[in-house]
């Protein structure tokens, strides 16, 4: 089997492979800090760690580049911890087990960090060499990049002294970004009441497993199916042989479209064939509905342990039919950039347990002000059946600049490269750019990457090609940087 220090270009593969094996999920980022703050100190470069805990590393120019602006290469340190139910790992303490499958890199059963890996590579590749031409270098290394943003919420304004941005957190080959949109995570809490059952349920588990998921903002558009969605309207359609919910778990991160959920139910035993039934019913209706984008789809009803308590029948009523009218998936599409998403939601994260629900939803939007309008009516929804509110972790969007000048010279070396012109876009997705240009509001930013597909789920994989095309498109970059 081929390993990934093989493939070319060697100095990306070889540092993304000592990446794989630190643990570093958003909010535990300590070991990957640590290992980037050494390399920075072991090549002899001005390294420093700011208040938040980003990394910051300074490289001077190299002989006869002094006087070209200053860039900073950026990327973030955390990575998406997705596995699929069946696998066994725990992303705070084991390694990513990334291997080649034809001409894609990916990952046993679990995320595999190209989301922002690859970036991050790229910039430590830069400064260890003695070979690129390049003006003054900073790299920004930032943290909890998914989990929030934390990182880029606390950069201080002044600590960076570069005009350039190049931001390498993009996924699609040939692709310049030059917009992202903005979000805000609106949290829900409420308590219920719980109550024993009469004599005659049995239990039974209720599994939906398959789907897809993937990137809640980019991938928002591809109408992928949201377990938490469909799990919803088989409970209701469940009501009618009385189902009892006891427990409920849908999705795992906010940032991520949910792929699984389970329920602990009980049934009426005289009635279980009924119940059967429906679910068979809906794995039918799921199926036609999904058939083009969830050829995997699973919904599985199995006996489990007896029941002791569950939700009143009143309080399940009014938060299935809660969640059941709850937005989810594209709200509205962008009127000035064609083909683009502006507002959409994510019903991530759907928790019932003990006489406590919990539910996070992340919206996004190019707009500001309609992403905040977007939350509120989320918001306002949730209120309606008396629970708790709040929303947090707002960040800005990106607003384009097409007159940028790296914008223009990059088009041109992408051109003598790959002999076309990138496309230049604008992406349904938090990039770190809104929140760092309004601290460095200075900063001429572009993003761009290699291929990534299925970022945010367990499929996740980069093309290796895409990886030697972005490395060169990096380095020519550098060299054609204009002068200060």
């Amino acid at each position: 089997m081929t390993q990934l220090v093989e493939l070319s270009p060697q100095p990306i593969w070889r540092h993304f492979q000592a990446l794989c094996k630190i643990p570093r999920p958003s909010k535990h980022e300590d070991a990957v800090r640590e290992y980037v703050k050494a390399f920075g100190e072991n090549l002899g470069l001005e390294t420093l760690v700011d208040e938040v805990g980003n990394v910051i590393i300074r490289k001077p120019a190299t002989r006869g580049m002094e006087n070209r602006l200053g860039v900073v290469l950026q990327s973030h340190l955390d990575m998406v911890p997705q596995k699929n139910a069946d696998t066994n790992h725990d992303f705070t303490k084991d390694p990513i087990k990334a291997y080649v499958d034809g001409e894609w890199v990916t990952a046993e059963g679990t995320t595999l960090g190209a989301d922002n890996g690859i970036g991050v590579v790229a910039a430590m590749a830069v400064l260890e060499s003695t070979e690129i031409p390049h003006g003054p270098i900073e790299a920004l290394f930032t943290i909890d990049e998914e989990s929030g943003m934390t990182g880029a919420h606390g950069l201080k304004p002044g600590l960076l002294k570069g005009e350039i941005m190049l931001n390498m957190d993009s996924e699609d080959e040939g692709e310049l970004y030059v917009g992202c949109a903005g979000g805000v995570d609106v949290s829900v809490s409420h308590g219920y009441q719980q109550e024993f059952l009469e004599e005659g349920y049995s239990g039974f588990s209720l599994s939906l497993k398959g789907l897809k998921g993937g990137h809640s903002g980019v991938d928002i558009k591809l109408q992928r199916g949201n377990a938490n969605k469909l799990m919803v309207r088989l409970l209701k359609a469940l009501s009618e042989v009385d189902v009892r919910v006891a427990e409920y778990s849908g999705g795992t991160l906010r940032n991520a479209i949910p792929r699984e959920a389970f329920v602990q139910v009980a049934i009426p035993s005289d009635r279980r064939e009924e119940a059967a039934r429906i679910v068979d019913e809906h794995l039918n209706i799921f199926r036609a509905e999904l058939a083009e984008v969830e050829p995997d789809l699973s919904l599985v009803m199995a006996a489990s342990e007896p029941v002791q308590k569950a939700m009143t029948r009143a309080e399940q009523s009014q938060l299935l039919n809660t969640l059941h009218v709850s937005p989810n998936g594209v709200h509205r599409m962008s009127l000035s950039v064609e083909g683009v998403v502006e507002t959409s939601n994510n019903l991530a994260i759907i928790k019932v347990k003990e006489g406590q629900i919990s539910v996070e939803n992340m919206v996004r939007s190019l707009i500001d002000s309609a992403r905040e309008e977007h939350a509120e009516s989320i918001a306002g929804l949730y209120r309606l059946m008396g629970a708790e509110v709040s929303k947090q972790g707002a960040y800005p969007g990106w607003k384009p600049n097409t007159e940028s000048a790296i914008l223009k010279t990059m088009t041109g070396i992408h051109e003598q490269l790959f002999g076309y012109q990138p496309e230049i876009k604008v992406i349904h997705a938090g990039l770190e750019c809104g929140l760092l240009g309004s601290a460095y509001p200075n900063w001429d930013m572009i993003s761009f990457g290699p291929t990534i597909r299925f970022p945010h789920s367990p499929d996740e994989k980069v093309h290796i090609p895409a990886v030697e095309n972005f490395w060169n498109y990096l380095v020519a970059t550098l060299a054609a940087v204009p002068e200060a």
